[in-house]
């Protein structure tokens, strides 16, 4: 197992990374190919990671619950739903802000503000992820502390990804989609870890292993077979194995810093890209400075990633706007300990 200096293991970083920019190359893609009314390269690209590009998110969030899960309720709670409760309310009200004015024009101040009330029950835009995680923690642990067995809630939680659940409520569709993903991450943890530290000692076969995943995952997105049911599962896990190995042999490889750097703050990019992904997107195509759909999909998708990481650095060199990013302490539960000067995606 390779860690940082700082006691942190770079392969769960530089996968983290990986898991980020997935995420922000989505959403920059598909708005760019959405405002300039055709497809671009990058539309492929997408395509083939979103079988296991929220699995596999998912399935990291869980990894280190084992090592918390049988903490005091209070510190749990701290930790697991406060932590991101307090992201998801300022970053809400953050967006909403911006976006105000405009949707003034559309539904009226009244509806603004009903909408912004509508978000504490039905996650809005890209915050949903941090919405979804605090439910899948405090499930986990009230299930752990039932006693059930922990081969019958997989099996539930694989039947509920499997049924066509799609009610209209992100909260429940997401969780039935996702929750197997999370849970695997944290009642398989110690087996992650044992592949990664496989593909780091037996570099050949870990990249045919990858070569044949990747000729299978794509054959089924571009035959359009991806999301069927069982299969989307199969893939779902199967992708999250994927960038698990191809995290270890990056790291292994010595060429996983980048990666890693996104990984080790990837609460700051996820919170923050709206604002530089929608800013580069409306100036590259208002100038048309460049005419290929595909490359500005590339560099709005470069602009979300990059523009919240160097925010967070001028944040560290002023001390100003700390908040953003670090939960401070008065919103900690009492009792919990003071807060930290490092963002967390996940405490």
């Amino acid at each position: 197992m390779t860690s940082a200096a700082n006691g942190r293991i770079d392969w769960v970083d530089t996968a983290k990374g990986f898991c980020i920019i997935f995420v922000v190359m989505m959403h920059s893609t598909i708005g760019v190919e959405i405002a300039a009314g055709e497809p671009g390269w990058m539309g492929a690209i997408v395509a083939f990671a979103k079988p296991f590009r929220m699995p596999d998110f998912f399935m990291i969030s869980g990894l280190f619950l084992g090592l918390v899960i049988d903490r005091p309720w209070r510190s749990y709670l701290d930790r697991k739903v406060v932590h991101f409760a307090y992201f998801y309310v300022l970053w809400l009200t953050i967006q909403f802000a911006v976006k105000a004015p405009v949707m003034a024009g559309e539904i009226g101040w009244a509806g603004v503000a009903g909408q912004y009330l509508l978000a504490y029950v039905q996650p809005f835009g890209t915050l949903w992820f941090i919405y979804m995680l605090p439910v899948m923690f405090v499930i986990t642990k009230a299930l752990h502390r039932s006693g059930l067995p922990w081969y019958l809630v997989l099996g539930a939680a694989a039947l509920l990804q499997i049924a066509p659940i799609h009610t209209g409520s992100v909260l429940i569709d997401e969780f039935a989609s996702r929750y197997v993903f999370f849970y695997c991450g944290y009642i398989f943890a110690a087996r992650a870890f044992a592949l990664a530290d496989w593909a780091r000692h037996h570099l050949p076969l870990a990249f045919a292993g990858l070569l044949a995943w990747g000729l299978v995952n794509g054959g089924l997105v571009f035959t359009g077979h991806s999301e069927w049911p069982v299969i989307s599962l199969a893939l779902g896990g199967a992708g999250a194995l994927a960038v698990i190995v191809v995290s270890a042999l990056l790291t292994q490889l010595g060429v996983s810093a980048p990666l890693r750097h996104c990984g080790e703050n990837s609460i700051v990019v996820y919170l923050a890209f709206f604002f530089p992904m929608a800013a580069t997107r409306i100036i590259l195509l208002k100038t048309g400075i460049i005419p290929d759909v595909g490359w500005i999909s590339l560099i709005v998708t470069a602009a979300g990633v990059i523009a919240p990481l160097v925010l967070w650095w001028l944040i560290q060199r002023t001390g100003l706007g700390t908040f953003l990013f670090v939960r401070p302490a008065w919103a900690r539960l009492s009792g919990t300990g003071a807060g930290r000067t490092q963002p967390q995606a996940a405490e």
